[in-house]
C-alpha cells in the first residue's frame, strides 16, 4: 500500500519491477543509498517469514520514495506507484452540488432491480463515466434502501483497490439517485463467457487470483461481498478484472460472524485483453443494453425545473446519500 497524505492506494509490482526501478533509481542518484531486500537465490521463496520481511523492506522502499521530493517528483516513481491515475488521485471539481445536467447521457450500459446504468461524459472536463440511475420509488417499495446505502458506503472503500469499481460523486434528485462510478468498458466477464465458452487454465487462474485479492480487501475492511458472479465481474481495457455492484454487501462482519439473510443473484500480463479502442468504446457491452435509446426523464425530475442535488434532499430515505470527494491537489 502507499500512503502520501491523506491518499491510500494498492499497487501490485513483482519483485523484478521493484529490482529494475531500484537499479534505474540508485544510478541517478547514488547518494541516497536505496535499499531493497536482495533477491534469494536458495532456499523456500514461499517461506512465510521470508514474504514477511520481503514485504516490509519494499515498503520501507516506497516510504522513501514518497517521502524524499526529487524522488517523489521523478516519472519512472510516479509511474511505477500509478501516482497519475485518476482513481487514486481526487481529481474532480470543487464543486459538491453536481446535477445530471452536468453530463451528457449517451448509451445505456447495463438495466438491474432499480434501473439503469448509462455511459455519460461530464461537461466541464470531457471525461466519461458509467452512471448508475436508481428510481427512489421502486427502492422505497422494496424496502431496500438500507441496501442502496450499504452499497455508497462500501464504494467510498474501493478508491483504494484497483481491482475494485470506484466512486466517484453521488447525488439525487427527488425522484432517482445517482452513482457516478468508474467507466471499466471491456464487458463483463460474462459477456465474453457467453462468446467464448470456456476459458483456458491460465486465464482462469489469473482472473481468480484478482479476484481474491479484491474480496481480501474488503474482508479487511470487515465487508463480506456476497453477489460474485460473472455479471459483476468487468474487465477494463488492459485486460484486469473490476468487482462491481455493491448492494448486497454487509458491513460490520469480523471474521467469526455470520450472516443469516438470503442472497442471489502481479506482473504476469493478463491473458487476455479486450478490443477496446477509445475511453468512451461501448462495444464490449451487451447490444440489448446499447441499442436502448438514453431515457430523456435521467436529465430531470418531476415539478422542479431545477435540482440542487446536495442542498434539496428529496425526503429522509436517503438523507447523507449525495457525496463528492474532497478536493486534494498534494499530487500536483
Amino acid at each position: 500500500m502507499v500512503s502520501v497524505g491523506r491518499n491510500e492506494w494498492f499497487v501490485f509490482r513483482r519483485y523484478a519491477e521493484f529490482d529494475k526501478l531500484y537499479n534505474a533509481l540508485r544510478k541517478q542518484f547514488p547518494s541516497m543509498n536505496l535499499k531493497i531486500p536482495p533477491k534469494r537465490i536458495f532456499g523456500d521463496n514461499f517461506d512465510p517469514e521470508f514474504i514477511k520481511q520481503r514485504r516490509t523492506g519494499l515498503h520501507e522502499f516506497i516510504q522513501r520514495l514518497v517521502s524524499h521530493p526529487e524522488l517523489y517528483h521523478h516519472q519512472d516513481v510516479r509511474d511505477f506507484l500509478q501516482m497519475n491515475k485518476t482513481k487514486n488521485i481526487s481529481d474532480v471539481s470543487e464543486d459538491e452540488d453536481d446535477k445530471p445536467t452536468d453530463f451528457d447521457f449517451l448509451k445505456v450500459i447495463g438495466k438491474g432491480s432499480f434501473g439503469k446504468v448509462l455511459l455519460a461524459k461530464r461537461k466541464n472536463d470531457g471525461k466519461y463515466y458509467a452512471i448508475k440511475v436508481l428510481q427512489k420509488r421502486v427502492i422505497l417499495n422494496r424496502r431496500e434502501q438500507k441496501h442502496i446505502m450499504a452499497e455508497r458506503n462500501v464504494l467510498l472503500q474501493n478508491v483504494k483497490h484497483p481491482f475494485l469499481v470506484g466512486l466517484h460523486y453521488s447525488f439525487q434528485t427527488a425522484d432517482k439517485l445517482y452513482f457516478v462510478l468508474d467507466f471499466v468498458n471491456g464487458g463483463e466477464l460474462f459477456f465474453h463467457l457467453q462468446k467464448e465458452r470456456t476459458f483456458p487454465e491460465p486465464r482462469a487462474k489469473f482472473y481468480i487470483a484478482e479476484m481474491a485479492s479484491a474480496l481480501g480487501y474488503l474482508h479487511s475492511l470487515n465487508i463480506v461481498y456476497r453477489d460474485l458472479k460473472p455479471e459483476n465481474i468487468l474487465l477494463d481495457y488492459e485486460g484486469h478484472i473490476v468487482l462491481t455492484d455493491f448492494g448486497l454487501c454487509k458491513e460490520g462482519i469480523s471474521q467469526t460472524d455470520t450472516t443469516s439473510t438470503f442472497c442471489g443473484t502481479p506482473e504476469i500480463p493478463p491473458p487476455f485483453i479486450p478490443n477496446v479502442t477509445s475511453h468512451h468504446d461501448i462495444s464490449n457491452f451487451d447490444p440489448e443494453f446499447t441499442d436502448e435509446t438514453v431515457p430523456s426523464s435521467v436529465c430531470w425530475s418531476p415539478g422542479h425545473s431545477f435540482v440542487n442535488a446536495s442542498v434539496m434532499e428529496a425526503d429522509e430515505a436517503f438523507l447523507g446519500f449525495s457525496y463528492a470527494p474532497p478536493s486534494d491537489d498534494s499530487f500536483q
